[in-house]
C-alpha cells in the first residue's frame, strides 16, 4: 500500500509540475517578477508621494452600472466599529435633510435573504468595503478604462 501511495504521489507531483509550468519554459526555469519599484531593494524604496484628499464636493459621477457611489470627501479619522458608524451622522435617513448628504440606499436595509430591516443591515454596515474616498494623486499605472456608454 505504501509503495502504491508513493507512486501515485510521484505521478501527481510530475503532472502538477508539467501542468503549471508556462508553455515553452522549463519547469525549473527562474521566473523574474516585476514590481512597481523595479530593481530597487526594499530598504532603499522612497517614501510615498503625498496626495491631497478630495475636499467636500458634490456627488461624483459613476463609471459603470451598479458602481457604489464614490465618497466625495475625506474620511480620515472616521470611526466605524460594531457600535458606531461615523458615516451615519450625515447619511442616515433621519439626518440627510439637515446634512445635505445622500441617503443610504434602501438596498442597505435588507438582509441577504431579502428581509426588510429597520436599520442598516450588518452586511452593509462597514461603508468602506465598497465606497471609497478620492484623492488628487497621479495613477500608479496607465489606465485605459472608459466609462460605460449608457452613463
Amino acid at each position: 500500500m505504501t509503495r502504491l501511495l508513493r507512486a501515485v504521489l510521484a505521478i501527481a507531483a510530475i503532472a502538477t509540475t508539467a501542468l503549471t509550468a508556462p508553455q515553452g519554459v522549463a519547469a525549473d526555469a527562474v521566473v523574474k517578477l516585476q514590481t512597481f519599484r523595479g530593481d530597487t531593494p526594499i530598504e532603499k524604496t522612497s517614501e510615498a508621494d503625498m496626495y491631497k484628499p478630495t475636499k467636500d464636493a458634490k456627488p461624483l459621477p459613476r463609471d459603470f452600472v451598479q458602481q457604489p457611489p464614490l465618497i466625495p470627501h475625506t474620511v480620515r479619522d472616521y470611526q466605524i466599529t460594531k457600535n458606531y458608524n461615523k458615516c451615519m451622522d450625515c447619511h442616515a435617513w433621519n439626518k440627510t435633510k439637515e446634512s445635505g448628504a445622500t441617503k443610504v440606499s434602501v438596498t442597505h436595509f435588507k438582509t441577504r435573504e431579502g428581509q426588510e430591516l429597520s436599520n442598516i443591515s450588518p452586511r452593509r454596515y462597514f461603508c468602506n468595503a465598497c465606497h471609497v474616498p478620492q484623492a488628487d494623486a497621479k495613477p500608479l499605472v496607465q489606465n485605459t478604462f472608459k466609462p460605460g456608454a449608457g452613463l
